[in-house]
Formats: C-alpha cells, sequence, structure tokens
C-alpha cells in the first residue's frame, strides 16, 4: 500500500525557521519509501521567489536547499496559484528546485489552484504543517 504525506508550507521564509525546518523534513521523509508531495500556500509561497537573502537578518539560507530538492526526489511540489496572485509574484519569480536528471533543464514548482490543493490533501494519509 503507497503512503501518501504532504508537508504544506504557510509561513512566511523570514523571521521564523519553519520554512528552514520544513526542508529538512522534506529531506528526511525522501529518504524513506513514501509518496511525498509538499504544497507551497499563503505566506509560504515567498519562500519560492528567487533572489531572496536572509543573511541580513540573521537567517539560515534555504534557498540551496530548495535548489536540491529534485537531488532527493522530492519532484511533487506545488504552489498554490491563489496566494501568488495575492503576494504578487509571478510564475517567472519562481525558484527552481533543482534540475531534470535527463536534460538538465530546471524544474520548477508546480502551480495548482486552491481547489486541486483540497483535492490532493484529501488523498493523503498525513499532513504536516509548518
Amino acid at each position: 500500500m503507497e503512503r501518501n504525506l504532504m508537508i504544506s508550507v504557510h509561513r512566511p521564509p523570514h523571521g521564523s525557521i519553519y520554512v528552514q525546518e520544513a526542508i529538512e523534513v522534506m529531506f528526511i521523509f525522501a529518504s524513506y519509501d513514501i509518496n511525498l508531495s509538499v504544497v507551497f500556500m499563503d505566506d509560504g509561497v515567498m519562500a519560492l521567489k528567487s533572489g531572496q537573502d536572509g543573511s541580513e537578518a540573521g537567517m539560515k539560507g534555504f534557498m540551496a536547499s530548495l535548489g536540491a530538492l529534485v537531488d532527493f526526489e522530492v519532484e511533487n511540489v506545488f504552489v498554490d496559484e491563489e496566494s501568488l496572485k495575492e503576494r504578487n509574484i509571478s510564475v517567472d519569480d519562481l525558484v527552481s528546485i533543482g534540475d531534470d536528471f535527463d536534460t538538465d533543464v530546471p524544474v520548477y514548482p508546480k502551480v495548482v489552484s486552491s481547489a486541486e490543493i483540497r483535492e490532493m490533501m484529501d488523498k493523503q494519509q498525513g499532513i504536516l504543517p509548518f
């Protein structure tokens, strides 16, 4: 039986360690035989905006970790379309989550609607919110 687990990132990337902790949990669960999905929504979509640097605020950098998700076979990464629009973030602003193994083409989170996210959440055995 395939186990489905979703990590949902709701909080903004700066001012807390939630995004960094979520990424660390992604890497841990990626090593198990679990169908892992990750969804960025609400203020969590700001973690996917390229060009961020939290070092001035004393925050540990997480952008390199996001860019390695594909290397750890975390490829089911989604971002809520409505949350992007509400924060004036375009699809072109999103950071790559790694490069395709075969083509070396950058892979980006899949933009989906809130309704699609709800459908995905209904199919999970567990959801870990951050």
